[in-house]
């Protein structure tokens, strides 16, 4: 696992922030955080699904000084999730983002939240920041207490 604190120039990230944190931003419902029928939502917008782009260039471009700075063959799925503030902080469950490759994650906000591995490794939010370890490890997100979202980028690729 690789962790990058400060991953992009104060300017790109401050520009990258203020989008996602909008009000016109476009965040669509999912009634799942996970797997269906989880019994969690979150609101979230799909850059890219199954390998292919799901969005308008436009959009793509927003995320592109994240993207410039990976290393990657292909894009499998490309999502930005907002969780809102809960009451206390809720675990939505471990699993993995795909069989193979690589993911990261690229937190937009400071808040309570984290991301914690099986091992009991746990990431907090941070903005600016991002992960990038082994598609197979198992992990979940959480939710945060403090602040009114939190809201990550979560990236896989081959």
């Amino acid at each position: 696992m690789k962790i990058y604190k400060n991953f992009l120039s104060d300017s790109d990230f401050k520009k990258i922030k203020s989008i996602f944190t909008s009000d016109s931003f476009p965040w669509y419902f999912s009634d799942c955080v996970n797997e269906e029928n989880d019994d969690f939502f979150q609101f979230n917008f799909i850059f890219y699904k199954e390998e292919k782009l799901n969005c308008s260039q436009e959009f793509l471009n927003f995320i592109k000084p994240i993207l410039s700075k990976l290393k990657y063959k292909k894009l499998t799925r490309v999502k930005a999730n907002l969780l809102v503030k809960t009451n206390k902080l809720i675990e939505h469950g471990y699993h993995t983002d795909q069989h193979s490759g690589e993911t990261c994650i690229f937190y937009i906000n400071n808040c309570n939240g984290y991301t914690k591995f099986k091992n009991n490794k746990i990431i907090t939010s941070e903005e600016n920041k991002l992960i990038q370890f082994d598609s197979k490890l198992e992990h979940t997100g959480s939710s945060c207490t403090d602040e009114k979202r939190r809201i990550v980028l979560n990236i896989n690729y081959q």
